[in-house]
């Protein structure tokens, strides 16, 4: 059975003018997590991560999917954005806690803590000088291949994540995820794609990572 989406009534367009509105980039993310839910349940997560968590519609999701047991932890260098995650959480019955930091530059003692770890970072091909605001840019802007800050966190991933955790990253094709797929092997991990979906001029891809097995 369908989970709904999240209920985002309490946001209006004023919230929107400071933080990401849900797209089809959000709900080709909450189809993925649906479509892994028999996975993600098998893994009984304690630690759930999402990095950049805009309107909070992601964590919620997962939340409603996975129940209480979990600790829902979220980041976003905006403020407003980590306040409006917390507030799409109470409104849908769920515990969000958010940080305010760079990607999880405060989050150091997480380390191999996390077993659900989520991105939807901005991943729009940008001129470099656009990287950086703790604005609603910072929601979209990815300088050079769209990859400038994923390039900053990827390094990070291998650290957090658990020794049976999952690594789920929204992607378009400007991104070289091919480019994407070495890196991430070079750090132990194998990377599949969960879905795909083209919308408009992009061609939007969920990408999966998990721990090799030896």
């Amino acid at each position: 059975m369908s989970l709904p989406t999240p209920c985002l009534r309490h946001l209006t367009t004023s919230n929107y003018e400071h933080i990401y509105e849900p797209a089809e980039d959000s709900f080709l993310f909450l189809d993925a997590l649906e479509k892994e839910a028999e996975f993600l349940k098998e893994l009984r997560p304690d630690m759930c991560l999402e990095v950049g968590s805009g309107s909070g519609v992601v964590s919620t999701f997962i939340a409603q999917l996975l129940g209480n047991n979990t600790y829902y932890l979220c980041t976003d260098i905006n403020p407003l954005a980590a306040d409006t995650t917390q507030q799409t959480g109470q409104q849908n019955h769920v515990s969000l806690n958010a940080v305010v930091t760079d990607l999880t530059a405060s989050l150091t003692r997480l380390t191999t803590q996390v077993d659900v770890l989520l991105f939807n970072p901005p991943y729009v091909v940008t001129p470099s000088e656009e990287v950086g605001s703790r604005g609603i840019e910072a929601s979209y802007a990815g300088g050079k291949d769209g990859r400038e800050v994923t390039d900053r966190f990827f390094p990070c991933v291998p650290r957090l994540l658990s020794p049976s955790g999952v690594f789920y990253l929204i992607a378009i094709k400007e991104n070289k995820q091919d480019e994407i797929e070495t890196l991430m092997r070079s750090y132990g991990l194998t990377m599949e794609v969960v879905i795909t979906r083209r919308s408009g001029p992009e061609h939007l891809s969920v990408l999966k990572f998990t721990r090799r097995k030896l």
